[in-house]
């Protein structure tokens, strides 16, 4: 059961509650819901997942549906942010399904408790692929569309890193011994064009998003390389779907120049060719200009960015910010007519 809704470190409009999950091998599992209340709400809601070693600061993002009539809620996982304990492995997991288990019960408050009968999905990077998985398996009545955020649809990397031998051996390892980390080399300027001390334009928790991300484990790559294969097999989601992207990667010597203007942590080549085999109805959207993480690019980036998501929106959703005028006409019309009766 969850516990009672606090302020969130975001601020007193931001609210915040715990969710108990089974435990694990490690002991007790939490999950933690992040809520914001639009101003003049419509009955939909958003749902947001977040990506690999991070959690939610996006408060301006939230902001921006909220702007719109959403009530935004965001997730932050086992093992991330909020919800990460001191006897945890940060991120670990040996299965993307685990992650359902806290969302099932989000979307359980979301569509249940608080009554929203539409809900559009949103996720970043590893999230658009638990997100995508996630809505697979369960095909909520409420889904009405998924706004995917860089998701990581494949293995970035040589080639060999995709083969069979690869495979092989990340399965065998990944059972015998999968808290076994994998050597990699790590910067931190990804991390550095984000925060506010350190050259970008954010401030968040650094115990909760480390400049240098977090090791990767066996068992826990396995599980995403699992999750790739079966988005590979191809889903068959009906809901539209907008797949945002950089216009281009770069993995060559990391500046903070490249950083904000490339994604310098996916493969973007590989995003928009796995893009169409989430479902049926999937927009792919390549901005030039955008970092990783698209809505935390500079501020003419993002403007293009939320553009980009509010005529989609509109067209497909029917929530664009041109809907939300049509809507207030709408009432004035109204009041003016039931004036007009009164009278």
């Amino acid at each position: 059961m969850p516990l009672p809704q606090q302020a969130d470190v975001l601020g007193p409009d931001f609210r915040v509650e715990t969710f108990s999950l089974p435990p694990d091998d490690e002991g007790p599992v939490v999950a933690t819901l992040v809520t914001l209340e639009p101003a003049r709400p419509h009955g939909r809601a958003v749902l947001h997942v977040h990506g690999f070693a991070d959690y939610f600061f996006h408060a301006e993002y939230a902001r921006w549906w909220a702007d719109r009539g959403y009530t935004f809620y965001a997730l932050d996982l086992r093992k991330y942010g909020r919800s990460l304990r001191d006897h945890q492995t940060p991120h670990f997991i040996t299965d993307l399904g685990e992650y359902f288990g806290e969302i099932d019960l989000a979307w359980w408050r979301i569509t249940q408790r608080d009554g929203h009968r539409e809900v559009v999905a949103s996720a970043h990077s590893t999230g658009g692929l638990t997100m995508s998985l996630w809505a697979q398996e369960r095909r909520p009545a409420e889904l009405v569309a998924m706004v995917l955020n860089s998701p990581w649809f494949d293995m970035q990397g040589p080639k060999w890193l995709r083969g069979r031998a690869a495979r092989v051996a990340l399965e065998r390892v990944g059972s015998r011994r999968p808290l076994q980390e994998i050597p990699r080399r790590t910067s931190d300027v990804y991390g550095r064009s984000l925060h506010r001390e350190h050259g970008g334009e954010w401030d968040y928790d650094l115990g909760w998003k480390p400049l240098e991300s977090r090791p990767v484990h066996v068992g826990w790559l396995r599980a995403v390389r699992r999750g790739h294969a079966r988005l590979h097999a191809g889903l068959d989601l009906d809901c539209p779907t907008l797949v945002l992207s950089s216009a281009r990667s770069f993995f060559g010597e990391q500046t903070l120049e490249t950083a904000t203007t490339h994604d310098i942590v996916l493969d973007v080549e590989q995003i928009r060719r796995w893009a169409s085999s989430v479902g049926r109805h999937v927009t792919s959207v390549a901005l030039e200009g955008a970092m990783h993480d698209i809505v935390l690019s500079r501020p003419e980036v993002r403007a293009t960015a939320y553009d980009v998501i509010d005529r989609w929106l509109a067209a497909w959703v029917g929530t664009g910010s041109t809907s939300l005028a049509s809507d207030e006409q709408d009432e004035q019309r109204g009041e003016a007519h039931d004036g007009d009766h009164g009278a």
